[in-house]
């Protein structure tokens, strides 16, 4: 089996639901992706701003694996990397499994430490209605599954391009699932 890998990034310096792809973002440590709306030391989400600006970013890097949307595609919905939100797309990794406190190293230098699950919104359906369905449900036990990608924070800063390789270090046990953050 391959190596995880990244298909594609994205940002945006404007607080809008999707991102451009780039050919290449630069992450920085403690703070994010470089010339992001999402980049800081505090929360930079507008609706934990408005509750609590003095939160600390758990969210500086969102991660969402291109399966996503395979899965989404084949039910009918059109979503490409960067579509909703994400900063990093990548592919051969089941990011969502991951516990608390992964690091994943990404291409020559970034490091990043998986904090939670992104929480996704209402403002997927206005994306595409009926997707946010697809992406936060309750199964069969009532569980609440969020599938809209993690986020993380950045640990060591570098540059982060599509065709650069993921490797994945697990914490220390016991593993903490992902809770939304």
């Amino acid at each position: 089996m391959s190596a995880p890998i990244v298909v594609a990034v994205s940002r945006d310096a404007e607080h809008r639901f999707s991102k451009p792809n780039a050919d290449e973002i630069e992450l920085i440590a403690g703070l994010g992706v470089a010339g992001d709306a999402h980049a800081g030391v505090t929360v930079q989400h507008l609706s934990r701003v408005a509750a609590d600006p003095t939160q600390p970013n758990l969210r500086q890097v969102h991660l969402i694996h291109a399966e996503l949307h395979d899965e989404v595609r084949e039910q009918g919905f059109e979503v490409a990397p960067g579509q909703l939100g994400e900063n990093i797309t990548t592919r051969g990794l089941d990011l969502l499994s991951l516990p608390r406190g992964t690091v994943l190293r990404i291409g020559p230098r970034a490091v990043v430490e998986v904090t939670g699950l992104r929480n996704p919104c209402a403002q997927i359906d206005g994306f595409e209605d009926g997707l946010l369905k697809q992406v936060v449900y309750r199964d069969d036990e009532g569980a609440l599954i969020r599938r809209a990608g993690i986020m993380s924070i950045v640990l060591t800063g570098g540059p982060v391009r599509p065709g650069d390789t993921v490797s994945v270090e697990l914490p220390a046990e016991p593993h903490l699932p992902l809770d939304r953050v």
